[in-house]
């Protein structure tokens, strides 16, 4: 190949890649690059959001008892310490802190803080030493009606199977109450009717707390089994889940 032929060519390839390339100082986008793909990858925000909210993690409740360790200074460390009824820990060389209702990761920033006065950068260790088990309470028409340890991930009608199932005087229309520290908070109806025949298979999943409530037949008044007098607010929803 002489040098008259190789020149235009190589000059047509530099004209295309000034084209294609970005400008000096920006960066290539490659965000949109399998962007169909990337919808379904389990790192992405919206999947770790809605697990947590179909699996949301423990929180601290009183009594609980919390093993508290510092790997770097374990003159520190506390092997059993007691959610006190306020809310409060009480911890050694620091002020207490309030950590009801926090996950035991939150629990650990919040001890964190209260030694950052006293030490540089802690490093600290929570572990659950005794806590308050996950249950749920089954009432109404049921063989069994109680509370119940919930052991694995349990939907409504499993957890009224439980409860020794529907008497024949059950209603298949059931109230399930979901509840914070301060009390009631939402009250939800079910027809159970359609999950057991297979017309609807969207069920809730039980969470520690909640409450099934199966009326008699001859009941049809929903507002009756609301309980208002706890003094909580309570916002029946149809998109609890």
């Amino acid at each position: 190949m002489n040098a008259r032929t190789f020149l235009p060519g190589t000059l047509t390839l530099l004209a295309y890649a000034l084209m294609v390339l970005p400008a000096r100082g920006q960066k290539l986008d490659m965000s949109n690059a399998g962007g169909a793909a990337a919808s379904g990858d389990p790192q992405t925000g919206s999947y770790r959001s809605a697990l947590e909210h179909r699996n949301p993690r423990y929180t601290l409740n009183r009594d609980d008892i919390l093993s508290i360790a510092f790997p770097i200074t374990p003159e520190l460390d506390q092997p059993k310490v007691s959610v006190q009824p306020d809310g409060y820990i009480t911890l050694l060389s620091a002020n207490p802190v309030y950590v009801l209702g926090m996950t035991v990761p939150e629990a650990v920033e919040t001890v964190k803080k209260a030694y950052a006065i006293v030490l540089h950068d802690p490093i600290v260790n929570i572990d659950l030493v005794d806590f308050q088990k996950p249950y749920f309470i089954v009432l109404g028409q049921v063989g069994k009606p109680g509370q119940y340890d919930l052991r694995y991930d349990m939907t409504v009608s499993e957890g009224i199977a439980v409860g020794g199932g529907f008497m024949p005087t059950a209603k298949t229309h059931v109230y399930l109450y979901r509840r914070e520290a301060a009390g009631w908070r939402e009250v939800r109806e079910l027809n159970l009717r359609d999950v057991l025949t297979a017309k609807n298979l969207e069920e809730p999943h039980l969470r520690s707390g909640d409450m099934i409530f199966v009326p008699e037949k001859g009941i049809t008044k929903f507002r009756k089994y609301v309980p208002y007098f706890i003094g909580a607010s309570i916002s029946p929803t149809a998109a609890w889940f």
